[in-house]
């Protein structure tokens, strides 16, 4: 498996009662794939992976595998902040049939290097999928540096890393390790044109839950060279980048689906709507990405 391209960490959608919101997810992914994105992640942390049920989760993967029909990848969100529950949530992942996990470093633990690379191992041998290993420090409190990612990369099952740490140093020690069994991803919308031009092989993206094609597109030209048109793109979408990222995510992104008629407005506490000082500016984000409110699209 090599996972590549636009892959949007996808939003969870809930009914005013709270219940999973299973037809706003399957328009959400019946318009993701029609709109060219390569992989989906579902119940990772843009999906309020913290706020779900296995219960819930297992719905979430069999709704996006039956409308995926095997023609992307499926990716698990399946971090824990302890190693055994990590390993659960893999084989759960498995059991439904996903394609692969995502998995976060364990949070608030906050394990050493030779913790880290002991927690991953165990869940490349346990978990029965393949494992993409997300690193994102201002979540988790822990930093998965790079000689730590250089030995995990040579697990046959670890087959890539979505990296969130935005500077360009961390990104280039990254894809030194690139190889056909091996992905690096760019985990920040903001900085992932720079990470495509330096050779990343895809963006696992929040934005691209809003603007799927734009940021597929984005994600192809860079990768296939063309940087000038990826760089028009990507100065578009700049104040969705600044916009998504003024509270934390995923408010402001499900704020913005809501804005476009395809969910509710409705997250799990302790996470609250967006207040309404910044929707003006999201609003105007969207505008600028041409996006009009309401605007839904046919998948």
């Amino acid at each position: 498996m090599h996972i590549r391209g636009s892959v949007p960490a996808l939003v969870t959608p809930f009914q005013q009662c709270g219940a999973l919101d299973l037809l706003a997810f399957e328009d959400l992914l019946r318009w993701q794939l029609h709109e060219g994105s390569e992989a989906l992640v579902v119940g990772g942390s843009t999906g309020e992976s913290g706020a779900l049920e296995e219960t819930e989760l297992a719905a979430l993967l069999e709704c996006a595998l039956r409308t995926a029909s095997g023609r992307v990848p499926v990716i698990a969100g399946t971090g824990a902040p302890a190693t055994a529950k990590a390993l659960k949530m893999a084989r759960l992942a498995r059991s439904v049939g996903a394609d692969a996990v995502l998995a976060v470093t364990p949070y608030y633990s906050r394990p050493t290097q030779v913790g880290l690379a002991t927690h991953f191992r165990a869940l490349a041998d346990g978990g029965g999928l393949p494992v993409i290993v997300y690193n994102v420090p201002t979540r988790t409190g822990v930093d998965l540096l790079p000689d730590t990612v250089a030995a995990l990369a040579a697990h046959p099952r670890i087959v890539g890393i979505k990296e969130a740490v935005a500077e360009e140093q961390r990104m280039r020690a990254l894809l030194a390790l690139r190889r056909p069994g091996f992905a690096v991803l760019s985990g920040d919308d903001a900085t992932a044109l720079r990470a495509l031009a330096a050779g990343a092989d895809g963006v696992i993206s929040v934005v691209a839950n809003l603007v799927p094609r734009l940021f597929a597109e984005l994600v192809r030209h860079a990768r296939e060279g063309r940087l000038q048109a990826a760089g028009q793109i990507d100065a578009m979408l700049a104040p969705l980048y600044a916009a998504a990222g003024s509270e934390p995510n995923p408010i402001p992104v499900k704020a913005g689906l809501a804005l476009m008629g395809r969910m509710q407005d409705v997250l799990r506490l302790p996470l609250l709507p967006l207040s309404e000082s910044l929707r003006p500016a999201l609003v105007q984000a969207l505008a600028s990405a041409g996006v009009a409110p309401g605007a839904v699209l046919a998948a």
